[in-house]
């Protein structure tokens, strides 16, 4: 004869995980609710007022202006043009920060770290936001005693098989907060990833365009050493004719010997310096040195933004990944704070299971015949000070976070005001050096016309000779200097950059308006 089915009705308990369910919902969250710490009130980023434009050169007797030395007008309060490399006029040169944008394997690295966090952030979200449910198949083989049992009058029965299928569902209450924290902080995490990707394709473009700068000043150097070296050359010819026609001593032609020496021992550093350039530009943009033909960038071409952008230091904060992704981590410390004060409170846990458990596995599908349902209370007594000893640690975690946010504005701030001050002399120091170039090269030239008219010795020409060499080569890397501290300008500024799309984590917008600070975590109050 069949036992009865039990019935399916769930108990009166059921009624308590729905209202307990529902109070987790509305209950609050300890700890700290963060805000964005208020930035140094400052209007400047220099002691000293900043000169609202830089001096510039005029070529001799032209009026006009030299390449890469027109001045250069700062424009306060406005924003860093997006892809800002663009504005240095060269089609090459943006090819070239868009290959390394496309295909570095920084930014890569940067990316997968990104998608970690967001995948982080869902698991956990599904772990602590929805109740967890498992299925369950078993078959166990028993034996009973049934003397054990304290019954003799029936004979034991022979072994069975017992063969179970279930599903087991659990879920933690959230009543204080403690998961949502949790989940605060891996959110946080993703927007620190994000930034940290920002921050390597800021970083990424203004090493690029750095270096593609400085390797056209060698270039341009090296030319004008070659250059020279070929007119050394010929005058070293020039010079042994001479000798052997009686108009020249010996020594002349030592001398000039000796400064063609001079001139090549130059030669192999300065190719080496440009190799290395070439051997950087390969790596970021994710090629190996032997495979990647470095573009020709002619510094002559480059143009010199003539109007520099620069945002006020209350939009830096905004602006900068680095101190963004900071700020990050300042959020994701103050979220452990509130789950390091939600474990020293009571948790909820419900759990219930329903089944069926047969002697045979055709009758598994004839409906439930077993279920529980119940609920766990975990209250901590007595830790040995663990879990207080948690929270205090947390709350020094968030004083150092908070510390490194602020040192991260003072160097933001610090490097636009180191950059600035750097425009500016590089632009006297331009104005030095093209006055300093030309009026060598007008020297040699009247000293080379003194010395074939035999007016002043070998030796003064030889003088002349490495005086205007030296100058031009000085002016030309002043030129290169002051097309890369612009552009260390605008990364110090936190320029825009192309970023992919990220993964919509809570931030607040970059033109938003500042949230009130935040109160210090160690006197916040728990609910």
């Amino acid at each position: 004869m069949r036992a009865a089915r039990p019935s399916r009705r769930l108990p009166p308990l059921s009624l308590i995980l729905t209202t307990g369910l529902a109070g987790a919902l509305s209950a609050c969250a300890v700890g700290p609710d963060f805000r964005t710490p208020d930035v140094l009130a400052v209007d400047r980023y220099t002691s000293a007022p900043q000169p609202s434009m830089t001096a510039g050169t005029l070529a001799t007797g032209t009026g006009t202006q030299t390449p890469q030395g027109a001045p250069q007008a700062f424009v306060t309060d406005a924003d860093v043009p997006a892809a800002w490399w663009t504005r240095f006029g060269s089609v090459a040169l943006n090819k070239l920060v868009d290959q390394a944008l496309a295909d570095s394997p920084t930014l890569r690295q940067a990316e997968a770290k990104l998608r970690q966090a967001q995948e982080d952030y869902r698991a956990q979200a599904g772990a602590r936001l929805l109740p967890s449910a498992d299925l369950k198949l078993s078959g166990t083989r028993e034996q009973v005693d049934l003397a054990s049992f304290g019954i003799t009058s029936v004979p034991n029965p022979g072994p069975f098989t017992l063969y179970n299928a279930s599903v087991d569902i659990s879920y933690t209450l959230d009543v204080f907060g403690g998961s949502r924290r949790a989940l605060e902080g891996l959110a946080a995490q993703i927007d620190y990833q994000r930034f940290e990707l920002e921050a390597a394709r800021l970083s990424l473009a203004g090493n690029v365009v750095t270096t593609a700068v400085r390797q056209a000043s060698a270039r341009a150097q090296l030319a004008a050493l070659e250059g020279m070296l070929t007119t050394q050359r010929v005058q070293l010819d020039i010079t042994r004719s001479r000798e052997r026609a009686g108009g020249v001593a010996t020594l002349d032609v030592e001398n000039q010997a000796a400064l063609v020496a001079q001139t090549e021992a130059q030669l192999p550093a300065l190719r080496a310096q440009i190799a290395q350039y070439d051997h950087q530009l390969a790596r970021w943009v994710g090629q190996a040195p032997g495979a990647f033909t470095p573009p020709a960038i002619d510094l002559a071409t480059l143009q010199l933004p003539q109007t520099v952008p620069v945002s006020l230091p209350s939009t830096l904060a905004k602006r900068r990944p680095d101190i963004r992704a900071s700020e990050a981590m300042l959020h994701k410390a103050s979220a452990d704070i509130g789950v390091a004060t939600a474990n020293l409170y009571p948790q909820f846990t419900l759990s219930g299971s329903f089944g069926t458990q047969r002697m045979r596995t055709a009758d598994l599908g004839e409906g439930v015949n077993i279920w529980n349902i119940g609920m766990n209370l975990l209250q901590p007594l007595f830790r040995g000070g663990e879990l207080r000893a948690q929270r205090r640690s947390a709350i020094a975690a968030y004083d150092a976070a908070l510390a490194s946010y602020q040192d991260t504005v003072l160097l933001g701030l610090a490097q636009v005001a180191d950059a600035m001050r750097a425009l500016d002399a590089d632009a006297t120091t331009l104005v030095a050096r093209t006055n300093a170039a030309q009026r060598a090269e007008s020297a040699y030239r009247i000293a080379n016309a003194r010395y074939r008219a035999g007016g002043i010795s070998h030796l003064a020409l030889l003088d002349a000779q490495r005086q205007a060499l030296d100058a031009t080569r000085a002016q030309l890397d002043a030129q290169g200097t002051r097309l890369a501290d612009t552009a260390a300008l605008w990364q110090a500024l936190g320029g825009a950059t192309v970023t992919t799309s990220a993964d919509g984590a809570s931030t607040a917008p970059a033109s938003g308006p500042a949230p009130s600070p935040a109160p210090s975590p160690a006197t916040a109050p728990l609910p």
